[in-house]
């Protein structure tokens, strides 16, 4: 028998090896047909939908979270906010805290700065029946099965739907930006008018990435059934869209410490506007915002085939991704699959916490935390802005306020003072003062980042290592964590000047507004790599000698291999935009209504069964065939998966009857 009739005679494995939850709607053994893999014409685009007057980002940080916008008619011009109400002074407030808080019924009341300054003036016996949350973006990516259910925990040890905490998010940035599109266009602004781009780190999984849609859905931002006005787009991809078209004056080169505009290396680098930018806003804009105008020529040191790595230093997560220019459209393609891990700015809040464990007890640390949240939130905004103050030549110590309610509850629990529980520590470079503060050498302070930042390096020197990732011409640093100079030294000390080191110099903004030109064209990204090994299972005829006899399965006199996992792409392969991976399913009766197919991924390029280690089942693709029969004997779906954008998309078509067969990948449900 040839190869292809076997694999016409294939059965979905479901069906006879595993019992499926699925036997209520029919049995669920199909028959895939010929695979094939279609690469589309760059005439033959998918369809881009209906064209909207203005996008609109979403940067939905662990740390903080802002919004920008574009108009479609005025592409260049890059509307973002210039301060939040309420912002700390010192820190660039164009993004605000991602922190919220419920009402003790459990409604929404505040995000952001003014979620933090409510809850801090709450008396401390109310306080404690407000659901007050912070970095809650990290559970997203720790989840093993995340799911619709996946609960989180609020300051005072509540638990809350992590769903309902994104979707409040969500509903909060819809209103603030209607509200100033409304107030620039001097009219109701229409939802149906815009596009919503929301930014998710590049190495979440599938479920993750879903969940975000999800959310989406359920805060009103948009609806199911037109998730075209919806894009996830991947934060390290929409710095380098946005990293590409700097211009000298917008950025710090960290090799020759030079800039042009008269700001010095030295300056925040997330600080203050330039007087040029400035000088680009438009009169009718509003007080709150402004515009950055990004047209000009590319820049004018990247060629045909350029490669740069950008670092996306984020609160949670830390991306890699590595991009190879194609002019003359500046069309961008992906040359190794996106890398990192969770190893972003808070690993230095939690090395700070286990330092206080160690002082003054982990008991008492767990303790204070519940009985006084609001106090503890306030002790690590007074840690946030000294972290940054942190520098490899600093020699002065940094002094941490104490809250008094830390002093006087300890007090209260020990049966001593706080400054007695430093001496007794032995904990070194930590002191205590008399105006009631921790004094910190600056070698304690840098021993808390050291843990993140090895990791970021040892990541970095992995990716350098590979042969894809030679003769890298620049290595971009985004994000808000990349203004530590800590973290600036760490990395050019591993480079040795093998590539130049670039930061925007509003570096905390720098994904926001390259979320905002990925939403304008999102077929900028032309390849992909993906990032895991995807198939369903299958029946195979039996080979003598290929397969292993405890696969074998004789059905009807017939001898199957079971569990074989027939690959859609594979870990690490190059998928072009707009490339679909077709596979034909027969439903086993001809009055089956639906056809659920078990999705199973792997990190390995090579796995050849479902059963191997490291494969997983990771999803359910359902493609709903009811309405759609017709009198031939033998009834095909054909099902197109496109794999080469920001979420794996599904179509499928009945081919007697050519009518559209609804069709979803689901990752979500377990």
């Amino acid at each position: 028998m040839t190869e292809k009739e076997s694999a016409t005679e294939n059965l979905i494995s479901d069906a006879m090896a595993t019992p499926s939850p699925a036997k209520s709607m029919g049995e669920p053994g199909i028959t895939p047909l010929s695979p094939s893999h279609i690469q589309q014409e760059e005439t033959d685009q998918v369809p881009s939908g209906p064209s909207f007057v203005v996008v609109v980002a979403i940067d939905f940080g662990t740390t903080s979270s802002g919004y920008a916008y574009a108009f479609t008619k005025e592409p260049e011009c890059i509307h973002t906010m210039r301060r939040w109400e309420g912002g700390d002074p010192g820190v660039s407030n164009q993004k605000t805290p991602t922190t919220i808080l419920l009402t003790p019924d459990r409604k929404f009341h505040s995000f952001g700065y003014a979620a933090r300054d409510f809850y801090h003036d709450l008396d401390p016996s109310e306080s404690k029946q407000w659901l007050y949350l912070e970095k809650f973006k990290m559970k997203l990516h720790t989840t093993a099965n995340l799911s619709t259910e996946t609960d989180i925990q609020a300051a005072n040890g509540k638990r809350v739907k992590a769903l309902d905490i994104f979707a409040y998010a969500l509903a909060f940035f819809k209103e603030q930006a209607l509200k100033e599109l409304s107030d620039q266009t001097g009219g109701d602004f229409d939802n149906n008018d815009v596009r919503w781009v929301i930014t998710v780190p590049a190495i979440w999984k599938m479920p993750a990435k879903q969940f975000m849609r999800e959310a989406a859905y359920k805060s009103g931002l948009v609806t199911r059934d037109n998730p075209e006005q919806l894009i996830i787009a991947l934060e390290p991809e929409a710095a380098s869209i946005y990293c590409r078209k700097l211009r000298l004056h917008q950025m710090i080169d960290l090799g020759t410490r030079t800039t042009q505009n008269g700001h010095s290396p030295t300056d925040n680098v997330g600080g203050q506007m330039t007087p040029a930018k400035e000088h680009g806003r438009r009169n009718r804009q509003s007080r709150t915002f402004m515009v950055e105008n990004v047209i000009g020529e590319l820049w004018s040191e990247l060629e045909e085939g350029d490669r740069y790595v950008v670092v996306d230093c984020g609160g949670g997560t830390v991306d890699l991704t590595v991009h190879q220019i194609r002019l003359p459209e500046g069309h961008l393609k992906e040359l190794y699959k996106a890398s990192g891990g969770p190893y972003g700015s808070i690993g230095i809040d939690y090395e700070f916490e286990k330092l206080l464990c160690k002082i003054f007890g982990q008991d008492f640390v767990d303790q204070f935390k519940v009985k006084r949240p609001a106090a503890w939130v306030d002790l690590m905004i007074a840690f946030e802005s000294r972290k940054r103050a942190a520098a490899p030549d600093r020699t002065n110590p940094l002094n941490i306020n104490l809250p008094f309610s830390f002093i006087d509850y300890y007090k209260k629990f020990r049966g001593h003072s706080v400054e007695h529980a430093l001496r007794k520590s032995n904990v070194d470079f930590v002191k205590w003062s008399s105006q009631g503060m921790l004094r910190m050498n600056p070698d304690a302070m840098n021993a808390l980042f050291k843990p993140t930042i090895d990791h970021i390096i040892q990541h970095l020197n992995e990716l350098f290592e590979r042969p894809e990732v030679s003769n890298i011409k620049f290595l971009f640093l985004v994000g808000g964590f990349a203004e530590s100079p800590l973290l600036q030294q760490a990395v050019q000390v591993m480079l040795q000047g093998r590539s130049r080191i670039i930061i925007p110099h509003d570096v905390g903004l720098t994904i926001l507004k390259g979320a905002v030109l990925f939403g304008l064209d999102p077929s900028i990204i032309k390849v992909r790599r993906s990032p895991l090994t995807y198939g369903v299972g299958v029946l195979n005829r039996f080979v003598e000698g290929k397969h292993p006899p405890e696969k074998l399965l004789v059905k009807d006199g017939t001898r199957w291999c079971t569990d074989v996992l027939d690959t859609f792409i594979v870990a690490d392969q190059s998928v072009a935009l707009g490339e679909l991976v077709k596979r034909s399913y027969t439903p086993a009766r001809p009055a089956q209504q639906v056809i659920v197919i078990h999705v199973y991924c792997s990190e390995r390029e090579n796995a050849a069964f479902i059963s191997e280690p490291g494969v997983r089942k990771c999803g359910t693709l359902r493609l709903d065939v009811s309405g759609t029969e017709s009198g031939a004997a033998r009834r095909e779906i054909q099902t197109l998966m496109q794999f080469g954008d920001t979420e794996i998309r599904a179509m499928a078509v009945d081919v007697a009857t050519q009518r559209t067969v609804r069709a979803s990948i689901d990752f979500l449900s377990h």
